[in-house]
């Protein structure tokens, strides 16, 4: 049986209806979207399922961009991700940092924000009406062309551009992408596509082939409608699944599997999956206190300290770190993923990569390797 966690449809529906209240005004500001909830289902006791995919061969210009020796241990990986990925307010913080620490994230790009608002029907999302989305537009045409530009940056910069998706319908919002069948998704990855391929013809720095996987809107989605579709788009993984504790990636149904982790916060005792508005819920039910700031920030970090010493102790897989570029309770989880990523990208034997950095590395392996490591217990703070 699927396993849900613990937040509930309404409540789930509630928040996004009341966090779309705070989407509009400036183009930046509508990076601020209804957020990831925590509904999906916990990924199993990983077994491939399954073709494995692959992506082109790494560079090789990193010393841990190598086969293991026998016996040696995986780096430890940690992989920061944004969904939306559109604030050139937050990437202005992030790409200093990431330089300074040689660390490379990945932007998950919500489409929409690469189309102006007076373009808007130019997208139609699948059972939605034409020229509407959850989380609105791109805002002028000058602000998508600035936006060109400076993710153009991101990506001269060695990171990594995936796909949330375009009209992020949740829960409520239907018909929602939990319900949608194999031939919506197929309709809003041509969409995606589409909308890539005019910001290319603009200047977009993204070759076709470079975006090789996303996180579906608020985790949702039935894996066996959408994983033929993202399958027929050329994308080979995806990172929407929920794991009790770190767990190695598996491929499931021929797609790479990049779970997020379902982990405990020291400071409540309780166990919530490891994304910003999820543990904002936790915390105080996603209320806006400025007052708390500062605490929020330290718990959150100390939960991803915690979680990272459960990983490079045990089982060495890849931590998943969701985020969105957002000012939620005074900016408290950007903050605390800002300080996180500026003290673990410097630690030894630590790697902050791309998810296709790590499949890329996945590839040098020994597969048995790879399975012995698959097997090993989920790392649990």
């Amino acid at each position: 049986m699927k396993r849900w966690a613990w937040l509930s449809t309404g409540v789930a529906l509630s928040l996004t209806l009341i966090l779309l209240m705070f989407v509009g005004g400036e183009p930046e500001q509508t990076t601020q979207e209804s957020s990831p909830l925590p509904m999906a289902p916990r990924l199993p006791s990983p077994k491939n399922t399954g073709p494995t995919p692959t992506v082109p061969a790494g560079s090789g210009n990193q010393p841990w961009m190598r086969k293991l020796a026998p016996g040696e241990k995986p780096p430890q990986f940690v992989l920061f991700s944004f969904d939306g990925a559109a604030s050139k307010e937050h990437w202005d913080r992030v790409l200093p940092l990431t330089k300074r620490k040689g660390a490379h994230v990945t932007g998950l790009l919500s489409g929409v924000y690469l189309v102006a608002d007076q373009d808007a029907n130019d997208y139609t999302g699948p059972g939605h009406q034409r020229g509407y989305s959850s989380i609105g537009f791109g805002g002028s045409r000058q602000d998508v062309a600035n936006r060109i530009k400076y993710l153009n940056d991101v990506i001269a910069d060695g990171h990594e551009i995936g796909t949330h998706y375009n009209g992020h319908y949740c829960t409520g919002d239907e018909p929602s992408v939990g319900r949608w069948q194999t031939a919506d998704w197929n309709a809003e990855l041509d969409s995606f596509r589409r909308i890539l391929d005019k910001a290319r013809a603009a200047g977009l720095n993204l070759p076709p082939d470079a975006v090789r996987g996303g996180r579906t809107p608020c985790l949702e989605g039935d894996w066996k409608q959408a994983f033929p579709a993202m399958l027929g788009h050329g994308l080979a993984y995806d990172t929407s699944h929920v794991s009790l504790g770190v767990q190695w990636p598996s491929v499931v149904d021929g797609m790479w599997e990049f779970p997020m982790p379902e982990v405990r916060v020291p400071a409540l005792g309780k166990q919530v999956v490891m994304m910003d508005f999820n543990l904002w819920y936790a915390l105080n039910g996603a209320k806006d206190d400025n007052a708390r700031t500062a605490e929020f920030t330290q718990i959150v970090v100390d939960t991803y300290r915690s979680v990272y010493t459960a990983a490079l102790n045990g089982n060495r897989a890849p931590i998943v770190i969701g985020n969105h570029f957002n000012e939620w309770a005074g900016g408290a989880f950007s903050t605390a993923v800002e300080q996180y990523m500026d003290e673990v990208c410097g630690k030894p034997e630590t790697v902050c990569a791309t998810y296709t950095e790590v499949i890329q590395w996945m590839q040098l392996q020994d597969p048995a390797v790879l399975e012995q490591f698959r097997r090993m217990p989920a790392a649990r703070n």
